[in-house]
């Protein structure tokens, strides 16, 4: 699994600020990636679907507010945040120390692993020496790009950043 913590900025936000502070809000803006199902993906009409944003919309229905959905690439979600493109960010994040300098974090609602995807039959295992000669793909941004340049890189597989999830599958 790609990212193991759902972060949710504004809930956090609102939860500390109270329903009062709350209600002041017309509409929540919340930062997604929609390329992790089943978490944030995009139905075959382009609607967003999934458990994140599910989880905000509910959100948004509890405060009486309306949701704005605003699509952006992983890595783009800390800067959005700091930049006010958004007021919070529901797209599964990993909470890491450098993160939690930058910005706020709810409660853990869910942990899940982080795992290769391997063609079935490719004979490829988590080893990372049988990795060696290899190229592993991941998303910038995530807990996995850090991985794959402290481990793999040293370790002579070489590694292939994707803008999104997608990509990353795709390839």
């Amino acid at each position: 699994m790609k990212k193991a913590l759902l972060t949710l900025s504004a809930l956090a936000l609102c939860m500390a600020a109270g329903v009062a502070t709350a209600k002041e809000y017309k509409e929540l803006r919340f930062g997604v990636d929609p390329s992790y199902a089943p978490f944030e993906s995009k139905a075959a009409d382009g609607s967003l679907v999934g458990f994140d944003i599910d989880l905000g919309n509910a959100i948004c229905a509890e405060l009486k507010v309306k949701c704005k959905w605003v699509e952006s690439d992983f890595d783009g979600m800390i800067p959005g945040l700091k930049a006010n493109k958004f007021d919070g960010v529901i797209s599964s994040m990993t909470v890491t120390p450098a993160r939690e300098k930058a910005i706020d974090f709810s409660s853990e609602l869910f942990s899940g692993p982080t795992a290769y995807v391997f063609k079935k039959g490719s004979g490829l295992s988590e080893d990372v020496a049988s990795l060696k000669g290899k190229t592993v793909g991941y998303e910038q941004g995530t807990i996995q790009e850090a991985y794959a340049k402290a481990v793999l890189d040293k370790a002579g597989v070489k590694t292939q950043a994707y803008q999104n999830q997608d990509q990353v599958y795709s390839d």
